[in-house]
């Protein structure tokens, strides 16, 4: 297990369950690979407040990811397995036999040391990025392309990953972490294995000060609130407000939101199944 249980100490760490950071190798970036990153606090230009529960939050710099993974044929060194505050998954510095840096989505497994390259060709192990049409059927892939070129759009955060079950034509039959199913053109690029960090489910952040480190402001219920501020809000004693709706007004829970003219939408073979 990556994770570690605190002894209760303070109020704050008496239900705090951790991560234990055992595959982090370095606490300093690279810095010819730092971008910064600029607050709203939820506020758009004109200073009103757009969207809640925003706001503070330790100040970060945003790590510059390779999802493309075009440096095809060069093989790269794996430096260090870093962390990075702008996603769930860790990070791992490549530095490839050109000279060339990048940081990648470090996947399950990967150590420092380890070999990795791109392209066709490539051996379909761990870290490396194939095209579909040469990934081996029944594979564990993550960082999976939706436009061939585009760049990684699905199986990005941690512990997930999906399985390519299928060739169909130009396509690839792949079931998604959600259990979707869905057609992927072959000429899309995907990486080999499951992404790092699967314990990050299991942290508990042990009191609200953390949750505003984070970045997050509190959240108030809309059956807390008065009929003037949420849909669901007033009535007399504890009522449960009718049905869920959002502020706007919007029916939640249950119906669906997804365009049925999406392009992408005749891609998709059968939908994920609804959480119980």
């Amino acid at each position: 297990m990556a994770v570690k249980k605190y002894n209760p100490i303070t109020p704050g760490t008496r239900y705090r369950v951790g991560n234990a950071y055992a595959e982090i190798t370095t606490s300093t970036p690279e810095k010819s690979l730092l971008a910064p990153m600029s607050k709203s606090g939820g506020r758009n230009s004109q200073g009103r407040m757009t969207m809640r529960q925003i706001g503070g939050g330790h100040k970060r710099r945003y790590r510059i990811i390779d999802f493309k993974r075009d440096n095809d044929g060069v093989p790269g060194n794996v430096k260090t397995i870093e962390y990075d505050p702008n996603r769930t998954a860790f990070i791992a510095l490549i530095v490839y036999a050109d000279g060339d840096k990048r940081y990648i989505v470090a996947p399950k497994g990967l150590k420092v040391g380890d070999k990795i390259v791109s392209g066709a060709g490539a051996a379909p192990n761990v870290g490396n990025a194939l095209f579909l049409k040469d990934i081996p059927l029944g594979s564990e892939i993550h960082n999976i392309e939706l436009n061939p070129g585009k760049g990684a759009a699905l199986a990005r955060s941690a512990g997930t990953n999906g399985v390519l079950m299928g060739r169909e034509g130009k396509y690839a039959v792949v079931r998604m972490p959600s259990g979707e199913t869905r057609r992927v053109l072959l000429t899309c690029k995907a990486v080999m294995g499951s992404t790092s960090n699967p314990d990050h489910a299991l942290e508990v952040l042990g009191k609200a000060g953390r949750k505003r480190w984070i970045g997050r402001r509190p959240r108030v219920r809309g059956v807390a609130m008065n009929p003037v501020d949420h849909p669901m809000g007033g009535g007399e004693g504890r009522a449960s407000g009718g049905h869920p709706r959002s502020r706007k007004g919007l029916i939640s829970k249950g119906k669906k939101t997804r365009n049925h003219k999406k392009h992408s939408s005749k891609l998709i073979i059968s939908r994920r199944k609804p959480n119980k």
